[in-house]
Parts: structure tokens; C-alpha cells; sequence
């Protein structure tokens, strides 16, 4: 190799490793690091490759169940959907890009999570969406992010022809520095033509094909995405990845028509750490070394250093193995794509990555060192002694009576209507949509043959700031509530656990108790997690962000005609209220209204007398018992009937006779409540199953409602002035 002078511990510093890891590695090679090894050992050992603070934690979860096709470690996980189908879906992050650059950030993250469905044989068949920033109506920043990100996501989800069927966004202070951009992705394989990542057959070829490559996102993995953004100069901040979803639309069909026709031996896309990851973890499932040819790798820029090639982010790009004798036709198939493939090296049985440049060997690496020796860390979990995070400034006067609070909830960024958001997305293209966004608690999709998906996902980061463990159940509980309401079983789970620096004992302590309650509330769901995330250090100067995991989860229904609706329907049905539901006030929608600070803690929660509701509810969809089916979320019982209210165009009459404190029976929120109408019968048969009580009936163009001498008497038109708020934002 090269005599060129190697790079200084200062310079592996610098690229993320801290001085221990960098002896390591030198200790792994038996010398120092050249260049070309120095930049592959910074990213594969960095927290966004190696997720050397959270791999402990994670190999606690439950990750395998009845419909489980594809568990953690590929590119995305799948469940058995019947018919011979699988449906393969993930959820990923791409926040500290998009706090750089939000419309490039977000829109290439779709592009990687849409490319991490397709790598494994499945064709996307919609995307979601869980979004964080601050208070867009005072922060310009903020406002600056929400824009660029929702953009990004509709520009590269439309281009693609990928519906965006559902989301979630939240406004909170301590996103203001760091928001979150998380995309949730899911497609439809058949189960026995699904294809795995591992690297097998010495002597067979790896081919690169999709956009050329260039400097962009170099360092994103080791750099951006591992440490503090309030740690970054200027002049460290690696360029944020720019996304084509044209070339990334023949990218996909390209590489599904390779496995249609049995063409490639395994697949892997390009993300984070580029041909680095992708070739090493490849060679890493399937024991075997690999040898690449940087001279041969398809540049836009022509002077590009061979660690520059290695490490590169740029976009659209996938590897594959190929036998020999079927590379000409693999060629020939990638050139009547446009996707250019191009041979750049070969399997080999050395159990080395070994770099070239030519004739010239300009890396040579072991693949279990590169990719199986990263150190992983034991956290020091400490629970904090103080408050993390401020209180809110108060929006509601303590004077408020409960028609003001009604109205202010309804107006609140976290509760108004998402619609001029979700407007800027196609959530029908396809044409498998059967509810669309507002239309249900869970977008559902039609599945050939029959039957259909329910998909959803949730995340509340400031019921986790108050206590990760029941906070973090209470989110999968949400999500798992949403299928329910539109009469769909959970098959399966995804993740992306959003936390702060986890070397910090307080921020380690909100990640292991967090991913505690993940693991606890999956085993009682029989939900198992099939693949995730992790995306930590996301902490600024102000300080981190609530703890965020945000939940994914698929199942399925046996009748999309009957899939629920959040909308009441029918004047004179009956309103009930089901399930164990224990409404609370702190570190609720209200709570942060009114300028209260989090609480230390939150009530314990009976995991399984929720699922039995979630049941109960479920099979009444099912059965096309209900005329409306709405799970109580923020705001609490009084906002569930309201956004039920709206959703129908229809008014409704409720009364709380048994409520001890009015505040906490309409406006508090815990996990297990649904708010559902239908005739009397059937709700008298809903009764013989599961908790419920009548609480009042649907018709009228007002909502009237009364609890422990509290009223609330407003018209149907100005619920919906103040759930309108946020189109001011985009007028």
C-alpha cells in the first residue's frame, strides 16, 4: 500500500472515534490506519452504524411471532399477510440532515427508507410520517423546518408515485433546535421471492448501479448523525445527500425485475456510510470477504480520493451479487433501465475488505474488525435529579371555563387539523387507499385477493419526558388502539427510538427504561418488533429533546369494506364510552396549555385489560357493529368526540353523570379509551363484551356536553374554525 503519511489519532478524533477506538483499531490491523481504512473503521464503528450505546438494550426486544417472515438485521423487516404476500416495513430517521437542510433531509430520507423496502424484493406501497419542531406559530426557524420538511416529503412520495397515507406531527420547545424527521415506509413482496442481504458465492461479481457518485453526505453517518448538532462547526458539517426520485423510480423497478428474474444472488442499498456499509455488511452476513475497485466506480466528479468513493452518501444507488455467468444480462437489464451498472469488484474468501484503486491495494481491513468488533457500551443509567425540561408557556387561563378549553385544544397546534399538511401529499396514487388521512384512526390499504392493511404510527415525546417506561407503553398502546378502530390485528412492529446524548446518565436512563416498556408492551400485544431505528444525540444548545420513540405498526383486516371511521354517522345512535379508561391531567394537552411543568411520573397502566378493549373494539369493526370507531388521545374524552363530531359533520349530545372532577373527565387522557357510536342494539351488544358506557347520542349541529356541573354548548361551525388554525400557516 501507499508510503503517504497516515492520518494522526487527532484526525480520527476529528472523524468521530475516540482515542480508545482508534487503538483498537490499530490493534486490529496490527499498524495504524491509512486514509481509506481510517474513514471506513470512523463510520462502521460510529453510533449511527455500529449502534455501539444501544445494540445491548435492543437485543431485549421480542422480535419473533406467528406472522413473522423477516426480523431485525435486513433492510427491512416483513409479516405474512396471507395469499403467499408478505408486507415488508420500516421506519426510519433523517433528523440531523434535516435540521441542516430540511426539504433535501426529509426528501432523502423517504428516498432511503423507500429503497430499504425494495432492497429486500418488495414494491412501496406507502409511506407515513411522525414529524417534530418547535412552535411554528412563534419561531421562524421552526416554521422554516415544518416547510422544507413537508415539502421534501411530498416532492420525492409523489415523484415516486408512493401515497403518504398517514402521519403524525407535534410542536414542542424542545424540538426547536433539533426536530425530528422519521418516515415510516411499507410494501408488498411475494413471501418466497423476498431476498436477503448476505454476500455469497466466492468468485461472484458485485454490481453497483443507479446515480453516479459524488462528495455528497460524505462524513453523514460518523459526523452528522453521532454527535451533538451544538458540537458541529460550521466547517465539520458534512453537505446533506440531494435525492432524485425519478432516477430512484427506475432504480426500483430495475431491481425488482433483477429478482423477478432470478438474476442477483442478494441486494443491498446505498445509505449511510455508502459502499463502505453496504459491501462490508454484506460480506459480514455471508462470511466472506469482498474486493472493490474504486477506479471503476461511475463519478460526477473525476478527482474523487478513493476514501471519498468508499464513504460517499450520494443517493439512488444499489449493490448486488451476481454470478458470473449472468452478468452480461444483468448489465444488459441496468442499461435498459438507465441505472448504468457497472462490475467494481468480486466475493472472495479472504474474510477481508480489501480496496483498490487499479493495481494499487489502498485498504485492506478484516470484515469481522470492520463490522462485528466495534466496542460495544454498557450505559450508566441515573435518573435525573432535577427537571430537563422547562415548563411550557401558558396559552389558557387558569379562568378558562370548559368551552374555552374545548375550543383552545381544538386550536392547538397538536391537536388542529393536519390538513394543510397532508394536502401537499397523494395519499390515493395506487389506488389501494381505502381511508385516507382523517378519515380513520389508521390508513388502510386494499390487499389483492382481498382483506387489507391497517398501518399506523405514534409517538408522544412529552408522556416519555414524564416516565419512559409507562410513557413508552402508552404509545404502543396508541398505536395498537388506531388498528383497532379500523378493525385490524397488529402483526408486527417497527421503531425509531429519537433520544438525546446516551453518554449522559439521565439521557441513558430515558433510553433503557424506554426501550424496557418497548419490549414489555410488544410481549403483551404479541406485536413483535421486525426492524427499526435508532437516532440519538439529538441534543442542541438549548439542550435534548423529550425522549421520542416513535411506533409503527401494521396489521390486517379480513373486509375493507367494513374498515372503521373515526366519523359519527347516523343521527340517533348511541355514544359510548369503552374500555379501562383512567383519565389523568398531567402531562397531558391541557396541562401544557395551562404552563404545568411534567410530572414525575405517570400511573401504571393494565396492559392486557387494554388489549382486551382493543378486542373488543376490533371485533365489533369487524362485525359492522359501529357506525364510528375513535381512540382518546390528547386533549382526552370531550377532544374524541368533537374531532368524531367533525369527521361526520354531525353534532352530538354527551353528558358525564358519574364524573368526581369535570376537568380530568373531559379532558384527561390515559391509554385504553375509545369513543364509538352505532345503533342501541348493537351497542348493547358491545356491552356483554368489554367495559362501556352510554354517555349520550349523535345528532344535531351543536355539541353539547356536561360533566360535574361543567357545559360546554358550541356549534358544529365554530369547532371547526378552531380546528382549522393551523391553514393560517399556509394562507
Amino acid at each position: 500500500m501507499s508510503d503517504a503519511a497516515l492520518p494522526t489519532v487527532e484526525e480520527a478524533v476529528a472523524l468521530g472515534l475516540t482515542r480508545d477506538e482508534y487503538a483498537l483499531v490499530c490493534t486490529k490491523l496490527d499498524r495504524p490506519p491509512n486514509q481509506v481504512e481510517l474513514a471506513m473503521f470512523s463510520l462502521l464503528w460510529s453510533e449511527h452504524c455500529a449502534y455501539k450505546h444501544s445494540k445491548k438494550l435492543l437485543m431485549t426486544l421480542p422480535t419473533e411471532g406467528p406472522f413473522v417472515v423477516m426480523g431485525p438485521g435486513e433492510n427491512a423487516g416483513a409479516v405474512d399477510v396471507g395469499n403467499g404476500l408478505a408486507c415488508a416495513f420500516k421506519v426510519e430517521s433523517h433528523n440531523h440532515p434535516s435540521a441542516v437542510e430540511p426539504f433535501q433531509g426529509a426528501a432523502t430520507g423517504v428516498g432511503g427508507i423507500l429503497r430499504d423496502i425494495f432492497a429486500i424484493g418488495a414494491r412501496p406501497i406507502a409511506v407515513l410520517d411522525s414529524l417534530r419542531f418547535g412552535n411554528p406559530l412563534t419561531s421562524e426557524r421552526s416554521r422554516f423546518l415544518l416547510d422544507g420538511a413537508v415539502s421534501g416529503i411530498g416532492h420525492y412520495g409523489n415523484s415516486m408515485g408512493v401515497p403518504t397515507v398517514g402521519g403524525e406531527v407535534y410542536f414542542e420547545e424542545p424540538y426547536e433546535q433539533n426536530c425530528l424527521v422519521n418516515a415510516m415506509a411499507l410494501g408488498l413482496g411475494e413471501t418466497e421471492k423476498l431476498v436477503r442481504s448476505a454476500a455469497a458465492g466466492v468468485g461472484n461479481v458485485l454490481v453497483l448501479y443507479g446515480a453516479s457518485t459524488g462528495r455528497d453526505g460524505i462524513g453523514g453517518a460518523s459526523v452528522l448523525a453521532s454527535a451533538e448538532l451544538g458540537e458541529l462547526s460550521e466547517d465539520k458539517r458534512p453537505t446533506v445527500q440531494v435525492g432524485d426520485p425519478f432516477e430512484e423510480s427506475k432504480l426500483l423497478e430495475c431491481s425488482l425485475e433483477l429478482l423477478e428474474r432470478g438474476l442477483i444472488v442478494a441486494l443491498q442499498d446505498l445509505g449511510a456510510a455508502g459502499l463502505t456499509s453496504s459491501a462490508s455488511e454484506m460480506a459480514s452476513k455471508g462470511e466472506v470477504g469482498i474486493d472493490i475497485d474504486v477506479a471503476t466506480v461511475p463519478l460526477r466528479e473525476a478527482d474523487m480520493e478513493p476514501f471519498e468513493i468508499m464513504v460517499s452518501e450520494s443517493q439512488e444507488r444499489m449493490l448486488c451479487v451476481v454470478e458470473p455467468g449472468k452478468l452480461a444480462e444483468v448489465i444488459a437489464l441496468t442499461d435498459k433501465w438507465e441505472v448504468h451498472g457497472t462490475a467494481i469488484g468480486s466475493v472472495t474468501d479472504t474474510g477481508h475488505m480489501r480496496i483498490f484503486r487499479g493495481e494499487e491495494l489502498v485498504g485492506d481491513m478484516s470484515v469481522a474488525a470492520l463490522v462485528d468488533d466495534c466496542p460495544l457500551y454498557d450505559l450508566s443509567p441515573a435518573a435525573p435529579t432535577q427537571q430537563l425540561y422547562p415548563a411550557p408557556a401558558a396559552v389558557l387561563g387558569e379562568d378558562a371555563d370548559a368551552q374555552e378549553a374545548l375550543l383552545t385544544l381544538l386550536a392547538s397546534p397538536n391537536i388542529a387539523s393536519r390538513r394543510p399538511l397532508f394536502e401537499q401529499y397523494d395519499s390515493i396514487v395506487q389506488s389501494r387507499t381505502v381511508r385516507r388521512p382523517e378519515e380513520a384512526d389508521a390508513a388502510v390499504l386494499q390487499l389483492p385477493g382481498g382483506g387489507g392493511l391497517g398501518v399506523s404510527i405514534d409517538g408522544n415525546g412529552r408522556k416519555v419526558a414524564a416516565d419512559p417506561y409507562w410513557g413508552t407503553i402508552a404509545v404502543v398502546l396508541e398505536c395498537a388502539s388506531n388498528l383497532a378502530c379500523v378493525g385490524a390485528e397488529p402483526l408486527g412492529t417497527t421503531n425509531n427510538l429519537n433520544f438525546g446524548n446516551p453518554e449522559k446518565p439521565h439521557i441513558a436512563w430515558q433510553l433503557t427504561e424506554a426501550v424496557r416498556g418497548l419490549g414489555a408492551a410488544c410481549r403483551a400485544l404479541d406485536a413483535p418488533i421486525v426492524g427499526g431505528n435508532v437516532s440519538l444525540y439529538n441534543e442542541g444548545a438549548s439542550g435534548p429533546i423529550y425522549p421520542t420513540p416513535v411506533i409503527g405498526m401494521v396489521g390486517r383486516l379480513p373486509d375493507v369494506e367494513r374498515a372503521g371511521r373515526l366519523g359519527f354517522a347516523q343521527e340517533g345512535d348511541a355514544i359510548a364510552l369503552v374500555g379501562p379508561f383512567r383519565p389523568a391531567l398531567p402531562a397531558s394537552e391541557l396541562a401544557r396549555l395551562r404552563g404545568e411543568a411534567l410530572p414525575d411520573g405517570l400511573p401504571e397502566l393494565d396492559i392486557l385489560a387494554v388489549r382486551s378493549a382493543q378486542e373488543a373494539v376490533r371485533d365489533a369493526v369487524r362485525e359492522g357493529l359501529l357506525s364510528s370507531a375513535h381512540d382518546i388521545a390528547e386533549g382526552g374524552l370531550l377532544v374524541a368526540v368533537a374531532e368524531s363530531a367533525l369527521a361526520g359533520s354531525i353534532g352530538a349530545t354527551v353528558e358525564l353523570g358519574d364524573a368526581d372532577d369535570a376537568w380530568t373527565a373531559l379532558f384527561g387522557e390515559a391509554p385504553g379509551g375509545f369513543v364509538v357510536s352505532g345503533h342501541p342494539a348493537a351497542i348493547a351488544q358491545l356491552a356483554e363484551r368489554v367495559e362501556l358506557d352510554i354517555i349520550g347520542a349523535v345528532g344535531g349541529e351543536r355539541l353539547h356536553a356536561q360533566a360535574a356541573g361543567a357545559a360546554v354548548d358550541v356549534a358544529l361551525a365554530d369547532l371547526r374554525e378552531a380546528h382549522g388554525a393551523l391553514a393560517q400557516l399556509f394562507a
